[in-house]
């Protein structure tokens, strides 16, 4: 039987891989069929992850993936770049093991950027975030760029994001080379250069004040104009008058 922690970590990953929509609802009975467990292990993984912010609970609704704000997305870039650079300005220099296990998963990265599985693909490239903190021996921050990974995914999903799959993950190799080549300062720059771009190509801007944000739903219940004549309808191939409209011949045009 599955524990709640594996529950959870399996939710993470399906958020990572966009598996799992921001807004999906994950009803505790589906999910104690899926893993053939109890509710109450459900409700407890579930816990965890609305604590981690990855999951809200309504009272009356259920358990649904967070949808973030604007603001939200703005916070969980900013925390990204700050603890991210912190990280690489405050690491120890970067063994031969921990290079070698980094281009490892860049290997991975690049033939998952060449194939057709998007999920595989977006998993693996906000998984290198995760690795990279593991791979400077500092887990805990590794288990908290897991969740801000997770939620900037929900965020990329939610806002349309339009960066390259293939130019995050260059900006990942280069990443890499500088840490190599020990040179640090340029590792960071190009890392806050990254997650700055990832959050650029997201649309994060509101309607300006110009814009009606109700126009399309105002145009959608303008009154009808009644008086307008309807236009005559076809005539028939065999040259007979059209036969009068019904209720199924209407139904059907509509559908």
């Amino acid at each position: 039987m599955p524990s709640a922690a594996d529950i959870s970590s399996r939710i993470i990953e399906a958020v990572m891989a966009q598996k799992l929509a921001p807004g999906t609802r994950l009803g505790e009975q589906q999910l104690a069929m899926l893993f053939d467990c109890s509710r109450t292990i459900v409700r407890e993984a579930l816990t965890r992850l609305a604590t981690r912010g990855i999951v809200t609970v309504s009272a009356r609704r259920g358990w649904f993936v967070v949808e973030p704000s604007r603001d939200e997305a703005r916070e969980a870039f900013e925390a990204r770049r700050v603890i991210e650079v912190g990280l690489i300005r405050e690491m120890p220099p970067m063994g031969k093991a921990a290079i070698k296990q980094l281009k490892s998963h860049l290997q991975r990265e690049k033939a998952a950027v060449r194939g057709s599985d998007v999920g595989a693909r977006s998993f693996l490239l906000g998984d290198f975030h995760v690795c990279l903190a593991e791979c400077l021996g500092n887990h805990l921050l590794a288990d908290t760029l897991r969740d801000f990974t997770a939620r900037t995914t929900l965020i990329a999903m939610l806002y349309q994001s339009s960066h390259d799959a293939a130019q995050s993950c260059e900006d990942h190799v280069q990443i890499v080379a500088a840490l190599e080549a020990g040179d640090t300062e340029r590792a960071q720059a190009l890392m806050a250069a990254h997650i700055g771009s990832v959050k650029d190509a997201l649309r994060l801007q509101p309607a300006s004040a110009d814009e009606d944000p109700l126009s399309g739903l105002r145009d959608a219940l303008a009154p009808v104009d009644k008086n307008t004549a309807s236009p005559s309808p076809p005539a028939r191939s065999d040259g007979k008058p059209p036969s009068p409209e019904t209720p199924a011949t209407y139904l059907g045009a509509l559908l």
